[in-house]
Parts: C-alpha cells; sequence; structure tokens
C-alpha cells in the first residue's frame, strides 16, 4: 500500500531523515517508536505532504506521491492526525468536522453518523466551541475530523500524548475499532508498550534512521526495545 524507500527529509540545511525505507501493506496497524528527535514525527510529515524530500521515494499503491501538496496527498486517502490535535478552537465541533470533510466536498448525514458512532460524547457536544472541549475530547475530534475524509490510510501522530490513563483506553480502542473496519493505520506513539500490543508490526528510529523492524510482538519482547523504551 504505502512504500518509503530511501527517504531523505531536512529543515533547511539540517538533514533530519537519512535514507529511511519502511512498507505498509493495506489493512496493517504499523506503529513508529523511537526517543524525542528520532525523526518520527518528520516521516509522518512528509508522507502527509507537509514536508517536501529531498531524496528517495513514497509511493501509494504504486502512485508516486513525494514532492505533491499536502491537499492531493489528502485526495489519494491519506490523512494525518497531527501531534498537539490542532483542532480549530472557535468553530464548533460540528464544523471541526465539516472542515475534515472539505476536500470531499461536502460533509454528509452518513459521515457524519459514522464518527459520531465511534466518538458519542462528540455528537453531545456538537454545538460546543472545539477550545472548551478538554485534552480526550479534543483528541477524540482531532481524529474523527481526520476521518471525515474516508481516508484509506490514518496517519496518528502521539494520539495518548498528554492524556489520563481512562482516555487513553477509550482513545486506543476506537483506534481498533477503525482499523478492524478497513482502514490502515501508521501510528507514532510515546506508549511503546501499548503500541506494540495493538500493532501488525513496528520500526524503530534512531538519529533518523531505521535502526529495527520486525512483528511487533518480537519486538515487545526484544530485550534491547524493551530496555530502551519499556523500562525493563
Amino acid at each position: 500500500m504505502l512504500a518509503l524507500e530511501s527517504l531523505s527529509v531536512g529543515y533547511g540545511p539540517v538533514e533530519v531523515l537519512h535514507g529511511v525505507s519502511l512498507r505498509i501493506a493495506e489493512g496493517e496497524m504499523v506503529c513508529l517508536l523511537g526517543a524525542n528527535g528520532a525523526g518520527k514525527s518528520t516521516t509522518v510529515r512528509a508522507i502527509s505532504g507537509l514536508l517536501r524530500p529531498t531524496a528517495g521515494t513514497i509511493s501509494f499503491f504504486g502512485e508516486r506521491l513525494d514532492g505533491r501538496p499536502a491537499h492531493a496527498v489528502l485526495k489519494r486517502g491519506i490523512a494525518q492526525c497531527p501531534e498537539g490535535r490542532r483542532i480549530f478552537p472557535e468553530m464548533t465541533v460540528q464544523e471541526n468536522l465539516e472542515m475534515g470533510a472539505y476536500v470531499r466536498g461536502r460533509a454528509g448525514a452518513d459521515d457524519l453518523e459514522r464518527v459520531f458512532h465511534h466518538f458519542p460524547r462528540l455528537q453531545e457536544r456538537a454545538r460546543q466551541l472545539g477550545g472548551t472541549l478538554s485534552g480526550g475530547e479534543q483528541q477524540m475530534l482531532a481524529i474523527a475530523r481526520a476521518l471525515m475524509s474516508n481516508p484509506r490510510l490514518l496517519l496518528l501522530d502521539e494520539p495518548s500524548l498528554g492524556l489520563a490513563p481512562t482516555m487513553v483506553e477509550t482513545v486506543f480502542r476506537v483506534i481498533e475499532e477503525i482499523r478492524r473496519q478497513g482502514v490502515t493505520v501508521l501510528m507514532v506513539e510515546q506508549n511503546a508498550a501499548l503500541a506494540l500490543q495493538m500493532a501488525d508490526r513496528a520500526y524503530v528510529m534512531e538519529s533518523g534512521r531505521i535502526a529495527l523492524e520486525g512483528a511487533a510482538r518480537a519486538l515487545l519482547n526484544n530485550a534491547e526495545v524493551r530496555r530502551a523504551y519499556l523500562g525493563g
């Protein structure tokens, strides 16, 4: 479904990714692990078209996407839920959701019904301003807004960041539901243990390169991974 080949990306003259290659099959949940500054978010931003690679390729179902603008990538079926939520605080919950469907034209009742099924709390707060929601509710809204574009691949950047444990459980339960309904997921996540329990496969990044890759369960039991990310 998605293939990155020898991808290099930088911010100005500073190169952050150095020849990153990874693959995601349709229907998989894949997680990206690594310390802060390892290049995880940069990888996601490059896939979504927010950063232009300096070398290498990004292919989606065989079509080259590297160098295309973000709106063109979104139209191809790749949606990103960014780190920090980035909702529109002065818009209502429903208006935020309708913005998520902008690339498709106008949001339909079926689209709203689908995301409200995943997040009934958002339906209760549909007329409430996004900026008045709790942190967990804002994260729900950010994920729901990404789903409004009806993506084939959902990019999640730190979905549990700053959330209370009970809200983390709720958000991850919905992510699992989304995946079961056929949406492929690439997730950057600080909670390595939870991510590896949910994912099919994982990549570990260090200093802008892929250091380890494999089945999530195998990495969960890998001594090096446990020492670095799981405290064991």
